[in-house]
């Protein structure tokens, strides 16, 4: 074919050229995953030793999509820079001072196309950096689950959260520097009251983050402990950055800022030795003083010889409007939350049992009229 074809010219730019445009990008389309791959097989050597336990597929998996996503946005600007129109096209002209110079610039669509590109290239390698440290995240909790010691369960999480914070500070502030030409230094010493309007605004947030810092200093409670704050009780499944994550006993997520869980009264159901177990019962008032005396004994005696219950104590509590009101106290030495509810049924019944038995039963409000009281 002849050379001069592909010199020819259509719509400012040669048959070349575009030939260099479709092939780039059909080249990076089809090799991405490829090289993805190569790429995250070579990086995971270097966490060989580190993470001898996980499987590479794990990495690769995490680093796939960014990769795959800064080769497309690379291959993209490379077939782009192969074509002049309509990239040449002025968009506007402005004027610079240098050094008390005037200087005026031109700004084309090409500069345009650089600038987004470049964002997209700077946000791929930070994307890339917050997969890494999922990675390294994903081994420490691996090692962290055959340790017994439950409080590393609870720092990877947040040292995880952090270093991805500071990951998007440094990212926000290169966006800001590259892509749009803003002096960071400049704009935080610059910020004045702006700044100080936006401490107060971020108050909240910082009294969370010492909130955190708090809870792995003092560790009042671990992940999997059952605490209680404030009424709201629940299994601690995260410590994050800002906020605890509880799961109540009905699977329902409950996130409690970490301030409010430093600052109010929490309960480590946990590590109690113990549930305690109060009610009360109400007998007919047709029930016979030795028969009172009889059931007390009965449920005392249970409750003794019950290998799950401890310190009981039954008594004749009170007189009621309606009833006869016995107390009953114990403890259970079970704190597994399930345990804990079917040894409640069992000795429940048996009270029932022990009430019927001796020919009483229990009382249920009722109200005497005029007339009742003359029959």
């Amino acid at each position: 074919m002849d050379g001069k074809f592909f010199e020819q010219i259509f719509w400012g730019n040669t048959i070349q050229a575009y030939c260099w445009f479709v092939g780039i990008i059909l080249i990076g389309l089809l090799l991405k995953r490829f090289v993805s791959r190569v790429i995250s097989q070579f990086l995971f050597k270097l966490f060989k030793k580190f993470a001898d336990e996980v499987q590479m597929e794990t990495f690769i998996g995490l680093l796939l999509k960014p990769f795959e996503f800064f080769i497309s946005i690379a291959s993209l600007y490379l077939a782009i820079n192969q074509l002049k129109h309509p990239f040449e096209v002025v968009l506007y002209r402005y004027t610079k001072v240098v050094e008390k110079l005037k200087i005026k610039e031109i700004f084309t669509l090409g500069d345009l196309f650089d600038k987004i590109f470049l964002f997209l290239i700077i946000l791929s390698v930070f994307w890339i950096f917050l997969r890494i440290i999922d990675f390294i995240a994903h081994v420490f909790t691996y090692k962290a689950l055959k340790t017994e010691n439950r409080a590393d369960d609870q720092l990877v999480p947040f040292l995880r959260e952090l270093f991805k914070f500071f990951i998007y500070f440094i990212g926000f502030f290169v966006l800001l520097g590259y892509v749009f030409e803003v002096n960071a230094l400049s704009l935080i010493t610059g910020l004045g009251i702006g700044g100080i309007a936006i401490a107060l605004a971020a108050k909240e947030s910082l009294e969370n983050l010492i909130g955190s810092f708090t809870i792995f200093i003092d560790k009042p409670f671990t992940v999997g402990d059952l605490v209680k704050v404030d009424g709201v009780e629940g299994t601690i499944e995260k410590v994050g950055f800002r906020s605890t994550v509880l799961r109540s006993t009905d699977k329902t997520t409950i996130i409690i800022p970490n301030r409010a869980m430093i600052d109010g009264v929490l309960e480590n159901l946990t590590r109690r030795n113990y549930r305690r177990v109060k009610f009360n019962i109400g007998l007919t008032y047709e029930t016979s003083t030795e028969v009172m005396k009889q059931i007390i004994n009965d449920l005392t005696q249970f409750l003794n010889d019950n290998p799950g219950t401890t310190d009981p104590n039954v008594t004749f509590d009170s007189f009621g409007d309606s009833a006869l009101n016995v107390q009953i106290l114990y403890l259970v030495e079970d704190t597994e939350f399930s345990s804990y509810l079917k040894l409640k049924e069992d000795v429940n019944f048996k009270i029932i049992e022990i009430v019927q038995q001796y020919g009483s039963d229990f009382a249920y409000p009722t109200q005497r009229t005029v007339s009742d009281k003359n029959a």
